[in-house]
């Protein structure tokens, strides 16, 4: 889950109260999903020699839930979510089940940091610059293909 949608940070250190409001109402938006959602469209990327078969997670509802109750996700799956504008964007893993690494991707699909997260954790990972992309994977995956901050994924949504 984002907490950087509808709610950015500056936002949050300017009005506290408004955003205390709006991320009380995300989080009862996602606790009252009746389970993982399944049926996102999908895209296919590439890492070096690596397909991945993605979800888009492109509204606001759809970044709220992510990967929420999910009980496993196979090697080759994924999500990415998509924001309209790059800001520091940063995760959690509220009722997330699985453990996810998460690469925050600069617009050309270049990792610009990996976070690795534990399940069903308030914790906050953010992303070290603004990014429009964030692409969660089972832990491990980025690790155990050697790709780190500076490797570049390819895909429909990444400029040359």
């Amino acid at each position: 889950m984002t907490l950087s949608t509808p709610m950015n940070w500056l936002m949050c250190r300017a009005r506290p109260l408004a955003c205390a409001w709006g991320m009380a109402l995300m989080a009862l938006n996602a606790w009252a999903q009746p389970g993982p959602q399944l049926n996102l469209p999908r895209a296919q990327l590439q890492a070096g020699m690596h397909v991945l078969d993605v979800q888009l997670a492109q509204t606001p509802e759809q970044r709220q839930i992510g990967l929420m109750w999910r009980k496993d996700m196979p090697q080759h799956e994924g999500m990415l979510f998509v924001f309209e504008q790059a800001s520091v964007q940063c995760f959690w893993m509220r009722n997330t089940l699985i453990p996810l690494s998460a690469a925050f991707l600069a617009d050309n699909g270049t990792i610009v940091n990996i976070a690795d997260m534990k399940p069903l954790s308030d914790d906050s990972h953010c992303s070290e610059k603004p990014v429009r992309f964030v692409l969660e994977m089972n832990q491990g995956w980025f690790a155990k293909r050697q790709l780190k901050a500076g490797s570049k994924l390819s895909g429909p949504f990444f400029r040359p």
